[in-house]
């Protein structure tokens, strides 16, 4: 068992952060089996199985928060989980998590797939850090630690939902000193986000479309490793507070809003007393509250966050980010996994399955 130390809860997210990014590790090479083989059932069945695995063997009290939405008709892990050993006085953790992110990508055999899980030691005020907003979707932008900076010195710059993108462009290639057509935007690629592609190519700027996955390209505009500068469009709402996580480990910004689909699901909202919140505009520290927050992401297939995962003989090769908020500290971990000795511990099973 873990000893606590009575160095204070400030210390938990330290003691445990690795056994996070084990998770995603694991759940990264569990999935590679499906990858390309057309089934994301069984890709994020496959995840799911290792994460949940790795949580058994993880002295906490952990409760999903945030797990795979509405939308996915997935597998598990859902909303309400208890995961952990539950041992009397482990520490208490909310998790939000995507087993796989871009489970379609995967399917296909595609780039832009990761597994990510933010965690959080409960706050003292009793209100949810990672918060659940329960709508199939949200319109989201997201911009580097630059532009955080100026608009935080200048409320009255465009940087928001209401804005039109080509003016958040506008200030964008200002702030970071590049020319318009060097500010490189990300969009998901649906029907409901053309009219924001279009004005990225009425403008001029450079755009990059992915398919599927909207975490990490979410989260790469505050990455330095990255070559994109904001994110901008609707996509999945569950993904939009684990973005949230990681954004405020980086220390880059997010602008979201609901996005209701139909009349239906807005009437929905507002039966569940979210009405007041429809037309409001969360900052990523609306949705990730705290300075307790820790996220760990693991590539599956390559993002413009993380390399894949690549297997070269009997060694495999994962390519992972640790992050913390408390002090800001961005770990990338690049493992091999020697596939003769390495085992994972399967909830489905119960035992330890060899890959």
């Amino acid at each position: 068992m873990t000893n606590h130390p009575a160095s204070g809860p400030q210390d938990i997210e330290r003691q445990i952060e690795m056994d996070f990014l084990r998770a995603t590790e694991l759940a990264a090479l569990n999935t590679l089996q499906w990858l390309g083989k057309g089934q994301k059932e069984k890709a994020d069945e496959a995840a799911c199985d290792a994460i949940r695995g790795m949580f058994d063997l993880m002295d906490i009290r952990g409760e999903v928060v945030i797990g795979e939405g509405i939308k996915d008709e997935a597998p598990g892990l859902f909303k309400g989980e208890k995961v952990g050993m539950w041992r009397d006085g482990a520490p208490r953790f909310e998790v939000a998590l995507d087993p796989v992110d871009g489970t379609t990508n995967v399917s296909k055999g595609m780039p832009n797939s990761i597994s990510c899980i933010a965690a959080s030691a409960p706050s003292e005020d009793g209100r949810p850090c990672l918060q659940d907003i329960p709508a199939f979707y949200m319109k989201k932008l997201a911009y580097p630690l630059q532009v955080r900076r100026a608009w935080m010195k200048d409320p009255g710059l465009p940087v928001d939902i209401d804005a039109p993108i080509e003016e958040v462009i506008d200030v964008t290639a200002k702030i970071l000193g590049k020319a318009v057509r060097d500010v490189v935007v990300c969009v998901l690629d649906r029907p409901r986000n053309y009219d924001v592609i279009e004005a990225v190519r009425r403008k001029g700027a450079a755009l990059r479309m992915i398919a599927d996955g909207d975490i990490a390209a979410a989260l790469a505009p505050a990455m330095k490793t990255s070559n994109i500068n904001l994110y901008a469009g609707i996509g999945g709402a569950p993904e939009c507070i684990l973005s949230a996580a990681g954004l405020r480990c980086l220390g880059g910004g997010m602008r979201a809003r609901i996005w209701p689909r139909d009349d239906e699901e807005k009437q929905s909202l507002i039966a569940q007393g979210w009405g007041d919140m429809l037309k409001h505009q969360f900052m990523s520290k609306d949705l990730a509250r705290g300075n307790n927050i820790v996220f760990a992401a693991t590539g599956i297939s390559q993002s413009p966050l993380l390399r894949g995962v690549h297997v070269e003989g009997t060694i495999a090769t994962t390519h992972s980010v640790l992050m913390r908020a408390r002090s800001g500290t961005v770990r990338f971990i690049e493992a091999h996994h020697n596939l003769v000795q390495k085992t994972i511990h399967l909830r489905s099973t119960q035992i330890e399955r060899r890959i």
